[in-house]
């Protein structure tokens, strides 16, 4: 979702070194191999938020009996894009980091094998998808939501957004910066949380996706309110928002930002001195729900070793470790989260979905008119 590349360089940014789970190569070659006889290297490609704790990683190593080699590959959507584009000759034998945006790219292109992981009987039934065929596996979920500036609104005694409807008030003119749809993660699935909570826009075959609609009427507002457009989450976050540890640094003065429901407890967790509050909140009103997924590559190198990977991203033990890593929830029932991310990055209680298949039928041609109507 990209959900967890954004986040983490959040992390990243307030001086959080990542322990992204780069295991060395095992004693053969680097390519990974059958598992049988050839290398016991087992490679993930992944976008840039990979993380996860040594002791986790390094307790699969010793379990299984490969070593984890990560390929990072840019933001979620590259790393899509390109993995697409290898898929014959793929760069590894797990793909981690389609989210539900970009899942029926992903399935159309061809880019994953079935296998039904191990602990699939325990991921909550909201977050199944592709049951039949089981091509993907979903592991973590998170918030595409606006995050707000606490000090800058108190200072002003001005009341903060709290839903899609509040963004376009006169009294939050210029205040709010969204990234692109067409580039960003976060900026898609803002955009795809206003289709979904205004409507218009049927699918790309129809006139209606044309002609326009709730969501276009709804955008045109929010660009006559002076939203600000940029390419992606860390300059929108780290440079343009006023909020964030990077903002303040780089004299951001905006407000608003479009940003997850769990970037305050980055805020929090890795600030020093830590505060006893969060210094952003989140505009429960304005949250689309995004959910990742993992799969085995067509043409893996090294299947077996990528199923065993599959089955561990549902194990217990990495679905508790992602909070504090990636700052997602888990998808497994049962598993629990830190005490400080629930308290500082609760989940939207009624977040915007949208059925995959409608997403499919209409993102490509959604964005295209998002383009013409927001950049141009």
């Amino acid at each position: 979702m990209n959900i967890t590349k954004k986040v983490t360089t959040l992390a990243v940014g307030l001086g959080l070194v990542t322990l992204s789970a780069c295991g060395s190569s095992g004693g053969g070659t680097e390519e990974s191999g059958s598992g049988s006889g050839g290398s016991k290297t087992v490679t993930l490609v992944s976008h840039n938020s990979w993380a996860a704790s040594k002791n986790v990683i390094a307790a699969f190593e010793k379990k299984s009996g490969y070593q984890v080699k990560v390929l990072e590959d840019g933001d979620a959507g590259s790393a899509v894009n390109k993995a697409i584009l290898t898929k014959d000759n793929p760069q590894g034998d797990v793909f981690f980091g389609v989210d539900n945006t970009l899942l029926s790219r992903a399935l159309d292109n061809g880019l994953f094998q079935p296998y039904q992981a191990e602990g699939s009987d325990l991921v909550l039934p909201e977050y199944r998808v592709d049951e039949g065929k089981h091509r993907v596996t979903p592991v973590d979920t998170g918030d595409v939501c606006v995050n707000y500036d606490k000090e800058w609104f108190s200072e002003r005694d001005l009341t903060p957004p709290k839903t899609f409807d509040d963004l376009v008030e006169p009294e939050y003119k210029n205040l709010l910066v969204v990234e692109n749809a067409s580039t960003s993660s976060p900026g898609l699935g803002f955009l795809l949380g206003t289709a979904a909570k205004y409507g218009g826009g049927g699918t790309s075959r129809s006139s209606e996706a044309e002609s326009g609609g709730g969501w276009q009427d709804y955008w045109k507002k929010l660009k006559a309110n002076g939203v600000k457009v940029v390419d992606g989450w860390e300059q929108a976050y780290n440079e343009e928002f006023s909020g964030s540890a990077g903002g303040k640094q780089a004299k951001g003065d905006r407000p608003l930002v479009v940003s997850y429901a769990s970037s305050p407890p980055a805020e929090v967790i890795y600030a020093d001195p830590k505060p006893t509050t969060a210094p952003t909140g989140v505009a429960d009103g304005t949250c689309f729900r995004q959910v990742e997924y993992a799969g085995l590559l067509s043409n893996a190198k090294n299947p077996e070793g990528g199923k065993a990977l599959l089955d561990f991203l549902l194990t217990k033990e990495f679905q508790e470790d992602m909070p504090l890593n990636m700052f997602v929830y888990p998808v497994r029932e049962g598993a629990q989260v830190p005490e400080e991310f629930a308290q500082y990055g609760p989940q939207a209680k009624d977040p915007e979905t949208m059925d995959p298949a409608r997403i499919a039928d209409n993102r490509d041609q959604w964005v295209k008119s998002w383009t013409s109507l927001v950049l141009k």
